[in-house]
């Protein structure tokens, strides 16, 4: 391990109630990937490691390792881990109403609701639809876009992705997903997708006509690398989709909630729909539909759509606390400039080839070497990392990290591509 090692100080309380639930006891990672074997399905493959505390930028395993949190949770946790005011409010709702089913309401599900559309810079009779995460937000999405469906004599049977998009893995929103390999085994998918080039406003253009019903686009697409679409390409999508007639639908699930150093990655391009998920519940599960307008909100009426936990009284409390806390420490300056560090640095490492990203989602690609041999190596050395592909590192870590934080790991980072290229 690196200096990023932590003692076993580190660990928590082996009187922790948590830690007496889960049997966690004095048991070695090595004890509990086993037990994890035995008892989950394995769709996400063996775990790298069984982590069980987590602190600001930090998380420890079972074996009293420390790392550099690097890829927050897959750009979730925006305040990094054990933030205090996040915990204190979801720890203070739930000790008031825990969960209340969609035939009540609560304030914080209000608020929240209210939050989003002030800082989306939504028109009047705009409306937010909550779920639980960001396939079911696109799931509800898909299924609006759906009552745009044009006349009998003139259907509209498709909607339109770009090529890399990733969207999620339920069926609706799989649909939509570019990765073949994501799709095959589930076919046939509920919906008529066309995929399009990323970033091409011919193709899009070209596209789009009265038989599309609505067009879906991730301003970055960041399971495919990081890879951004200009502020001239989103404002074409704007405009090519209302003199089509379709719905245009921005998929902000990652780049959402101050990643890139905006609130929203499209702004100030309004589109019809906006997903969110990830970042906006800091680490406690929770989506959104945004749904700009009184025509857009029309589409759908009471008894179309549902779900028993969305818009639950906690996750909208930990909604607020992040948008609150993203406020006032004026996180989207520092992420803006953090991010503009970081990529900075990253450029003058050799070895390191294209760097790409905005705000504190970021991707490098390697001259030489294996990504994921890196993930591996720099695990071992005390940072979580990602590889989206055979050849680029992606990093999205929670939008508290400090410069000394990250200069860290670009110290660590010649050493790391030296195990990349063995």
């Amino acid at each position: 391990m690196s200096e990023t090692a932590a003692s076993t100080d580190a660990m928590p309380s082996e009187n922790s109630r948590a830690a007496d639930l889960a049997g966690l006891g004095n048991q070695s990672s090595a004890a509990l990937a086993e037990r994890y074997s035995n008892s989950l399905l394995g769709v996400f493959g063996a775990p790298q490691r069984v982590l069980v505390r987590g602190a600001g930028c930090h998380v420890w395993d079972a074996d009293g390792n420390q790392y550099l949190d690097l890829l927050g949770g897959i750009a979730v946790n925006t305040l990094g881990h054990a933030n205090p005011l996040l915990t204190s409010v979801i720890t203070s709702q739930l000790a008031t109403l825990g969960h209340v089913s969609n035939f009540f309401t609560s304030p914080t599900q209000i608020a929240l609701a209210e939050k989003l559309l002030q800082i989306s810079a939504a028109p009047a009779g705009s409306k937010v639809f909550f779920a639980n995460s960001g396939t079911e937000a696109n799931e509800a999405a898909l299924k609006l876009t759906r009552r745009n469906a044009g006349t009998e004599q003139a259907p509209r049977t498709k909607v339109i992705a770009l090529e890399h998009a990733f969207h999620g893995r339920t069926l609706g929103a799989l649909s939509l997903t570019y990765k073949e390999k994501y799709r095959a085994p589930f076919a046939p998918l509920p919906q008529n997708v066309t995929w399009i080039p990323a970033g091409d406003v011919q193709a899009l253009r070209d596209a789009v006509d009265e038989t599309v019903s609505a067009v879906f686009i991730e301003p970055i697409q960041g399971e495919a690398g990081v890879l951004e679409l200009s502020g001239e390409y989103l404002q074409a999508a704007r405009e090519i989709t209302s003199e089509a007639g379709a719905l245009l639908v921005f998929d902000e699930v990652q780049t959402g909630m101050g990643r890139t150093g905006e609130f929203f990655a499209s702004a100030p391009v309004i589109p019809d729909v906006m997903t969110l998920a990830k970042g906006l519940g800091g680490g406690f599960p929770i989506g959104a539909m945004i749904v700009f307008g009184e025509e857009n909100t029309a589409w759908l009426t009471p008894g179309d759509h549902g779900t028993t936990f969305g818009g639950n009284p906690v996750a909208c409390a930990a909604g607020l606390a992040v948008i609150h806390t993203i406020e006032k420490d004026n996180l989207l300056a520092h992420v803006r400039d953090t991010g503009a560090w970081l990529r900075e640095q990253l450029a003058g490492v050799q070895g390191v080839g294209a760097v790409r990203g905005a705000g504190l989602l970021n991707a490098f690609e390697l001259t030489a070497g294996s990504a994921p041999a890196m993930v591996a190596a720099a695990l071992d050395a005390g940072f979580i990392i990602n590889a989206t592909d055979e050849r680029t590192i992606r990093l999205a870590p929670p939008l508290v990290v400090t410069r000394e934080q990250l200069a860290t790991f670009i110290a660590a980072l010649p050493g790391l591509l030296a195990a990349a290229a063995a």
